[in-house]
């Protein structure tokens, strides 16, 4: 990774930006693991690189005030907002803590999620092995990532390939390479974890976008941050006119146009 204090300093720097420009991404795709979790009232659940709270919104809703969540995650300042965005739910907690080493008492939730966290992991097997380790017998887990994805954005994504880290060229969110490049090698990260019953579901999301520069303002925003980061400085005006006149040919007549992702929900249980 091009900036030398990881993938916390990366959300740090989108954190003001996060889920705020316009794009309704990151809650459709919550909202659905959410779903499938099927929290109960009462229950006590973990969110995993919580972020502004995507997640952490439907799995309080649904815990009530009766049950206790408890959103984690590594970067200082997106921990900061989450917390001021829900201080008003005493069954909510926001802290700082590490998504491969939460430190957390282990049997202490019925339900551990985690929505577009794992594939940023030095370790995601490990990372599963400890999340399934804070889960009670009979607990469920559930994680997003990413399927295949319109091929429009694919050639917008590729733009940066020339400059990617192996590591991000290996565990790409895109999922075209390793564990995340399938729905089986997702679902074995989980059976290798110690959970039971593992299975994959598929939802469709759309992104939105006014115009080509909108696009390049929510590529800023969130995790593909990574990205323009591990570009040199002095690159970022000629990639983000490449970028700009790429996106601009799949506009409408007034320039709006948007782009297709297959999200992938895989679930598990502990015996």
């Amino acid at each position: 990774m091009a900036t030398p204090d990881g993938i916390a300093g990366v959300f740090d720097r989108a954190a003001d930006t996060y889920d705020e420009v316009g794009v309704p991404w990151f809650r459709p795709i919550a909202a659905g693991l959410a779903e499938l979790l099927a929290v109960r009232p009462g229950e006590r659940v973990l969110d995993i690189g919580c972020g502004r709270g995507a997640l952490l919104e439907p799995l309080a809703d649904a815990a009530g005030p009766t049950g206790r969540v408890l959103g984690i995650d590594l970067a200082p300042r997106m921990a900061h907002h989450a917390a001021e965005d829900f201080r008003h739910l005493p069954q909510v907690e926001v802290r700082v803590a590490d998504a491969s080493a939460p430190g957390l008492p282990r049997s202490s939730f019925d339900v551990v999620g985690s929505s577009l966290v794992l594939f940023f992991l030095p370790d995601p097997a490990a990372a599963l092995a400890a999340w399934t380790g804070l889960l009670v017998d009979g607990g469920r887990l559930g994680v997003t990532t990413f399927g295949p994805q319109d091929e429009r954005w694919r050639e917008i994504d590729a733009i940066f390939t020339p400059h990617l880290p192996q590591r991000l060229l290996d565990a790409r969110t895109s999922g075209q390479r390793g564990p995340f490049a399938s729905d089986d090698g997702v679902e074995r990260l989980l059976g290798d974890a110690g959970l039971t019953d593992v299975r994959t579901a598929h939802r469709t999301v759309e992104a939105a976008f006014r115009d080509a520069e909108h696009l390049v303002e929510f590529s800023w925003s969130h995790g593909q941050r990574v990205m323009w980061e591990s570009v040199p400085e002095h690159e970022h005006p000629a990639l983000r006119q490449r970028m700009l006149d790429m996106a601009r040919g799949f506009g409408d007549a007034s320039g709006g146009f948007s782009f297709t992702q297959q999200v992938r929900y895989t679930l598990g249980r502990r015996p």
